[in-house]
Order: structure tokens, then sequence, then C-alpha cells
């Protein structure tokens, strides 16, 4: 009986700690950067926290309880980063009707770019990612654009006056969101099924140039 017992209390503590909980008021630190607003690109420095909530033995504090919400629908896109870690599902077609999936990017260096046509830093990216494209493409290195516009018709708008050099696919299974991108452009380093580098946002060209350098000649 006593096993069982202890069993069962380690089962529950398992349960617990991969279920966020929430932190009492008074245990709250007088100052904490909401990881919400952080992760979005819209950090606002130290402050008082107004919630904080326990996950995975990891306390998350928040500058207004609305922000516990969101954090709760999915905690793990918040955690930490760890590099590398296994690739999310992926499967999309690109404009050729070719499948992108994992099968499809076994032996390259695939940068997965999520970006939209209506997204101004991610228009500004593109410079850097052709450059890249254009550099790495015959060294095992593959640029795949994901588009996450609401309609297609817009992103075949743009390609007609913006063509790509490399192949673009438009996001209608909801991957971004299994990737946890929640602001873009949004990219992605894979490697072997494995994210080894991951950027938000506008990144200069010579950051991206030495992670991608780093993992081909680690490939060789």
């Amino acid at each position: 009986m006593k096993t069982v017992i202890v069993m069962l209390a380690l089962v529950s503590m398992s349960v617990a700690q991969d279920t966020p909980t929430d932190i009492v008021k008074s245990d709250l630190p007088k100052q904490a950067e909401c990881v919400v607003c952080a992760s979005s690109g819209e950090a606002h420095g130290m402050e008082r926290p107004a919630a904080g909530v326990m996950y995975k033995g990891k306390p998350y504090y928040f500058c207004n309880k609305k922000e516990v919400g969101a954090f709760k629908k999915n905690p793990d896109s918040f955690a930490p980063l760890v590099l590398p870690r296994e690739m999310p599902e992926f499967g999309l077609s690109d404009t050729t009707g070719k499948v992108w999936d994992a099968e499809a990017m076994k032996g390259k260096l695939v940068l997965i770019d999520f970006w939209a046509t209506w997204c101004g830093p991610c228009k500004e990216m593109l410079p850097v990612l052709d450059k890249l494209h254009s550099k790495y493409k015959d060294k095992g290195f593959e640029l795949l654009s994901v588009s996450v516009d609401q309609k297609k018709a817009d992103l075949d708008r743009f390609l007609k006056s913006h063509p790509f050099p490399n192949p673009v696919v438009h996001d209608t299974a909801g991957v971004y969101a299994k990737w946890g991108v929640r602001l873009i452009p949004a990219a992605f380093l894979v490697k072997d099924g494995k994210i080894v580098a991951q950027w938000v946002g506008v990144v200069k060209e010579e950051d991206m140039n030495a992670k991608i350098d780093g993992h081909l000649k680690s490939k060789n």
C-alpha cells in the first residue's frame, strides 16, 4: 500500500510540474520582466509584476493578468530556448507543387523564414535573405519562405512583382502556430531534423552568415 501511495504522489508531482500553477501574490518579486511582452518584441524593462506562474520548476511573470491566459494556452512556446531541439511538424507545398516536409529537408541545411506580404520588417529582410541564398545555395543550403498571409491571392500578387529565387510556401495549415511563431519575421535554421538556430525580427546579415557557415562546415 505504501508503495502505491508513493507512486501516486510521484505521478501527482509530475503532473503539477507540467501544469502552469499561479504564484501567490505575496510571493511575487518587486521587479521582473513580463515574459509575454518580451517574447513578442515589446519588452518594457523590469517592473512590479501583476501576476506570476510556476511551470516546470521555473517562474514566469506578467505585467497584467490577461497575459497569464496567453501563457497558459501554450506555455512551452515561452520557455527558454533549447538548441538544438527537434523541429515541430512541417508539411507544406511550394508554388511548384513540391511538398516540403522533414523528408524533403534531409541532408540539407534549411533556413525556414516565416513572413507576410504586409509585414514591413519582413520585406526589409528580403535583400539579406536573397544574399544568403545566392551565397550558399550550391553548398547544401536551402532557403524556404513561409508566407502567413491569410489570402493566397495576396501572396500571388506580391510574387508577380517580387519573384523569389527560392521556394515559397503558403501556410494553410497553421504551421506557424506549431512552431511557436508570434512575431514575424521569424527564421529557423534546421539541420538533420533539428532547429539549431533561430532569429526574430530584423537580423544582421553577418549574424546569419556566422551560424550558416558554422553548420555547413560541421556538416562536411
